[in-house]
């Protein structure tokens, strides 16, 4: 794989690369440029696939040697087998996801752990632009709201509680403000939600 922009590698893809374990197998949903597997890769030395269903982002993805397939998430993960990859990622993917439930299954279904990421829109400065009668508009929410993909909008508290009534363990999470690890009211003064996910039931 080529390098692509490893050097300023996002804060949150640095902790994720702390939650993959060295020579593993991973896949990748919703995998852009492909520059975290391309890290992961490097500096792991990890296999795996994206899926990526945006037409320029597969083009650059396959430019920088990434193996991705182009398919749409909605229509889910069928042409992979139970646990079969080691981590399955889905970064700042979530709320665009209609099918919010089925995917996170699926990647809990053909992968022995999941890494989730997404914006929280907990977070005060998002509370403080609705106070004011406005949808929030940020850095991690940077679409207005005639133009987001975004369609399932959730909280810290909400995802910890969907984590519960589907049985789903959290093996660690973490809540960071501009690549900052936040600890104190996570889900007032955080602006990205991580998880590391494993089912109950395998």
């Amino acid at each position: 794989m080529k390098n692509a922009n490893i050097t300023n590698i996002r804060p949150d893809f640095a902790l994720i690369t702390n939650w993959v374990r060295a020579k593993t197998k991973v896949l990748d949903l919703g995998c852009g440029d492909g520059t975290l597997l391309t890290h992961l890769h490097e500096t792991l030395d990890t296999t795996g696939y994206g899926i990526e269903k945006d037409d320029a982002n597969w083009l650059e993805a396959l430019k920088n040697g990434v193996d991705v397939i182009q398919m749409n998430l909605e229509e889910g993960l069928s042409g992979f087998e139970d646990q079969s990859f080691d981590t399955v990622i889905l970064s700042q993917t979530l709320q665009a996801m209609h099918n919010t439930e089925t995917i996170v299954e699926e990647m809990l279904r053909v992968g022995r752990e999941a890494i989730v990421t997404f914006p929280n829109f907990g977070y005060w400065r998002n509370r403080l632009q609705i106070a004011t009668g406005n949808m929030p508009v940020s850095k991690t929410l940077p679409y207005q709201w005639y133009d987001t993909p975004n369609v399932h909008l959730c909280t810290i508290h909400d995802f910890d509680e969907f984590c519960n009534n589907h049985h789903i363990q959290v093996i660690e999470r973490k809540v960071i403000t501009d690549g900052e690890d936040v600890h104190l009211l996570p889900n007032l003064m955080g602006n990205l939600a991580m998880y590391r996910l494993k089912s109950n039931h395998t």
